[in-house]
This record gives C-alpha cells, structure tokens and sequence, in this order.
C-alpha cells in the first residue's frame, strides 16, 4: 500500500523560502516517478513539478525558475525547494508517485500547508 507523508510547510514571508519533503513507504521508490501538487483555497487542485525515476524534471509556468524539485532515492524522499515565494504560492501541497508522471497510484495524503504573507 502506498503511503506518502509531506512535510516542511509554515508560514514564511513574500520572497522567502521553504523546502517541502514527501517520504514513501510501500513503493519501489526508485523506479517511480514523483509529482507535487497544490491546491488553493477556492481552486482546483494543480500540478506543480514533476520528477521522473530518471532525473527528469517538469514544472508548471507559474514556478519555473522559482521551485525546484529532486530526489533522495535512499531516503525514499522527494523535496520541493521553493524559493522567492509569492502570495499566490499559498496552498495545501500534495505528493504522488507512480510509474509515470500523470499515471499516479495510491490516494492523496494530507498534505502541508503553505501560506506566504505580503
């Protein structure tokens, strides 16, 4: 059974910085790809950066040059580093994990909450 655990959310400060980590249990970690997600308050649910079991990484428009996600394959752990945050970064953020980026299984954990300040 698959279980993702975030973690690392709070609240900072426009232009701040935090760094989410998302740990997997019940997986082969290292042949998953793994995604991050956020959902606003009032918004739907959205992708926000994807890694593959390779390396390869994918990000929305709205973070690129801001987020950066990667991969600790022995700590079963996937990071986001989210950097300059801004207000409209304010969300509940999710991990997934599947063979695939798109093509996730398990359900969605609880999430962290993260909530920027002007």
């Amino acid at each position: 059974q698959v279980q993702l655990v975030e973690s690392g959310g709070g609240l900072v400060q426009a232009g701040g910085s935090l760094r989410l980590s998302c740990t997997a249990s019940g997986i082969i970690f290292s042949i998953n790809a793994m995604g991050w997600y956020r959902q606003a308050p009032g918004k739907q649910r959205e992708l926000v950066a994807t890694i593959t079991s390779t390396g390869s990484t994918n990000y929305a428009d709205s973070v690129k040059g801001r987020f950066t996600i990667s991969r600790d394959n022995a700590k079963k752990t996937v990071y986001l580093q989210m950097n300059s945050l801004k207000p409209e970064d304010t969300a509940v953020y999710y991990c997934r994990s599947g063979l695939r980026p798109g093509q996730w299984s398990g359900s969605w954990g609880q999430g962290t909450q993260v909530t920027v300040s002007s």
